[in-house]
């Protein structure tokens, strides 16, 4: 009986916890349940975002269906743009048409203009892993193909059209002069039958739009086009992003898992360790810096969206290394990377243009001074009319159409040379002669906040130029400016892509169910988008009585549509990979930008977000906004809002107000941390506001997170 008394106690001792030991096992159930937590988070999250992406890639699926079937449908003949031989044969056949007048050329401009615009949407819209190489030349070449051929019918069309001037012969005057509109062109022309010295200075019609051309050109076989396109088809193509490649991806990966296992096989020697940490040290930023875990990867970032100030990156540099896991550097299926800010290639000519800090706005004006063609003659009831020859030219005429071939345009307009080129036969060629002063109009469907800048097109150095220009008059009262020319080229007016930038204010506040505006205030005007399902539209723009923006104003488009309307009008507030080099912007990590835009479009069927002061104060590792439940009003209240601060990783309600005078980070009292601010902000909602978030569409969300990535309010304001 004895021992057994004595076992029982020593089982009771064993038993028996001390205070610490207790602690610490309390400790470490809690650390394992919030463990559990977080993974069962980051798993429902993984699978919500993985649906999400599912879900988008079978809507897009679906509409390349569905405008196809309505393509097949339409049976109009027009090729499918995405198609390289209904391309080629469109662009063969149409080469093939011979003397085709304006009218007909312009009808068929409209195709040609819809094919370019589906092709540069295909690029945009197109996540750039499921484009190859191949596909992304051959639509470029395709558009390149597309422009030339435009530019040549028009050309051809205008010389048909030279060839008949006798026809069109003023009463008055006894020469020609045409304009001919469209909604995409227009064209005015005008032909020198009488060469008479008196008529130097051309006003076409009602317009202001002419030209005072030097008595040399008023008395000799000349003409004068101005051709006028509401689109630019000579500026050099954007660059499409590719994603990395990969293989190569691949290729790191398997090169540092062999290395670390070799590592890990190595016996360690005295005096090795310092060896093996400067290893660790070259071995680790070998994998791509700011890769995205598959969380983070159902929104494609494109270089034109998120990037890293070289600044930051230079920062990030000096910042100690800190070694992976294996589990997080192995990454299942494709990776995708925040790409690093590309530096801007400022011109060393400051006469060019910079075309990543500057746009055309407003179309292309074609300047043409031409030979006129011989003109029909109409003897004993005949039409006697001289064709070029379409035989081979003779040897000895060989030489001599290689100087012909100088002087022509394409199309088989040939250009009257001015100022004469210097021979020994016109010695009087090296003295002055008189510029050609032009006039042109602004379209009323292009907004100019400041006075643009003229360029002309540099052909030789395929650039535009601000050099060249004598006695540039603007009226923008009138929208009209007048300049001369020694010689004539292509122009175009310029305006600053950041213009807008930074934003003053901004406000995402929800009007209805799957309906939101986001309003941006700029220094010059106020402009408000509106999102409803999957579709925007420009509802509210501050620009005067003096514009007209029907083309634009209150219709519905895709975000990439939109994004491309507005920028062609003058009212660009998405900013490039390149803008902040030409911006003074408040830096942020693009992983948490990205990751609070996603939240903001998750929350935005109930609640109204807004730009903060404190966003400036908190850090680039942090973002800062006012956040109030928006259901019933059409405001929220400025007692209302509250201050919200997240870095991706953890979400909190600040006790500060916008009108307090310092920064602090403190807690608001009676709140806890979140992970998301999804979850920060659910704790204080209505079951009204969470229940409608929980019925918002996933093409609502998505529209709206494209949208933010696209104007990024919370960098460049």
């Amino acid at each position: 009986m004895g021992p057994k008394k004595k076992g029982k106690k020593e089982g009771e001792k064993k038993k028996k916890l001390t205070k610490s030991e207790r602690l610490k096992l309390q400790q470490e159930e809690e650390e394992r349940r919030l463990k559990e937590e977080e993974e069962a988070r980051l798993k429902a999250e993984r699978e919500a975002a993985e649906k999400l992406e599912r879900e988008q890639v079978e809507k897009r699926k679906w509409e390349e269906l569905v405008e196809k079937w309505f393509h097949y449908i339409k049976c109009d003949g027009s090729p499918d743009p995405s198609v390289a031989p209904e391309m080629n044969t469109f662009i063969s056949l149409w080469k093939e048409k011979e003397n085709e007048d304006i009218d007909a050329v312009i009808k068929q401009s409209k195709l040609v203009l819809e094919l370019i615009e589906k092709l540069e949407l295909v690029l945009l819209d197109t996540p750039p892993h499921e484009l190859t190489d191949n596909q992304v030349a051959q639509y470029q070449t395709s558009i390149m193909e597309l422009r030339e051929l435009l530019h040549f019918k028009f050309n051809e069309a205008t010389e048909t059209l030279l060839r008949q001037a006798s026809s069109f012969g003023d009463t008055d005057s006894g020469n020609m002069e045409m304009i001919i509109k469209d909604e995409n062109v227009t064209l005015y022309v005008w032909a020198n039958l009488k060469k008479n010295p008196k008529y130097k200075t051309i006003k076409f019609g009602d317009t202001d739009i002419g030209f005072t051309i030097p008595k040399l050109l008023a008395s000799s076989d000349t003409a004068v086009r101005i051709f006028h396109t509401n689109y630019d088809h000579i500026s050099p193509l954007s660059v499409v992003p590719r994603p990395v490649k990969t293989e190569i991806i691949d290729a790191i990966i398997e090169d540092f898992t062999n290395i670390e296992t070799t590592q890990e096989e190595a016996v360690p020697q005295e005096g090795s360790e310092e060896v093996a940490e400067e290893q660790e040290l070259e071995i680790v930023p070998t994998v791509p810096e700011g890769e995205v875990k598959m969380e983070e990867s159902t929104l494609f970032i494109r270089q034109s969206n998120l990037s890293v100030s070289k600044e930051e990156v230079e920062s990030k540099k000096e910042e100690p290394v800190v070694k992976r896991s294996k589990k997080e550097q192995i990454l299942p299926g494709p990776v995708e990377t925040i790409p690093e800010v590309p530096q801007a290639e400022v011109p060393t000519d400051e006469e060019v243009v910079d075309l990543k800090g500057f746009t055309p706005l407003g179309g292309i004006y074609h300047l043409n001074i031409l030979q006129l063609p011989p003109q029909a003659k109409q003897i004993k009831g005949w039409t006697i009319v001289e064709v070029s020859p379409s035989l081979p030219p003779l040897p000895e005429q060989e030489e001599a159409s290689l100087d012909k071939k100088k002087k022509l345009i394409s199309g088989g307009l040939q250009k009257f040379v001015y100022p004469p080129e210097h021979t020994d036969d016109n010695p009087e060629s090296e003295n002055h002669h008189k510029p050609i002063e032009f006039v042109i109009t602004i379209n009323r469907n292009v907004v100019f906040f400041e006075k643009p800048m003229m360029a002309r097109w540099d052909t030789e150095g395929k650039a535009w130029r601000t050099d060249g220009f004598i006695s540039l008059y603007y009226d923008m009262a009138e929208r009209n400016i007048s300049f001369s020319l020694e010689t004539v080229y292509p122009v175009t007016l310029i305006q600053d892509n950041h213009i807008h930038m930074p934003y003053e204010s901004w406000e995402l506040r929800p009007v209805g169910d799957n309906e939101v505006i986001l309003n941006v205030t700029t220094t010059f005007t106020d402009i408000d988008i509106h999102v409803k399902d999957s579709q925007c539209m420009l509802a509210a723009v501050e620009v005067g009585e003096n514009y007209e923006l029907s083309h634009l104003l209150k219709k519905w488009m895709n975000i990439s549509s939109l994004i491309i309307a507005m920028k062609q009008t003058g009212l660009n507030i998405f900013p490039s990979e390149y803008s902040g080099a030409y911006v003074a912007v408040n830096d942020k990590d693009p992983l948490v930008e990205m990751k609070t835009y996603r939240q903001m479009a998750l929350l935005a069927s109930s609640f109204s977000f807004c730009w903060s002061k404190w966003n400036q104060a908190c850090g680039p590792q942090n973002v800062i906004l006012k956040v109030g439940e928006l259901l019933k009003k059409e405001y929220v209240e400025d007692d209302e809002w509250s201050i919200y601060m997240y870095n991706g990783e953890r979400a909190q309600k600040l006790k500060i107000n916008e009108s307090s005078n310092t920064f602090s980070g403190e807690l608001e009292e009676h709140t806890e941390l979140h992970s998301t601010l999804y979850h920060m902000i659910k704790d204080f909602a209505s079951k009204e506001a969470m229940e409608k978030i929980r019925n918002s569409n996933y093409l609502f969300v998505d529209a709206v997170c494209k949208l933010l990535l696209s104007v990024r309010v919370l960098t460049y304001s």
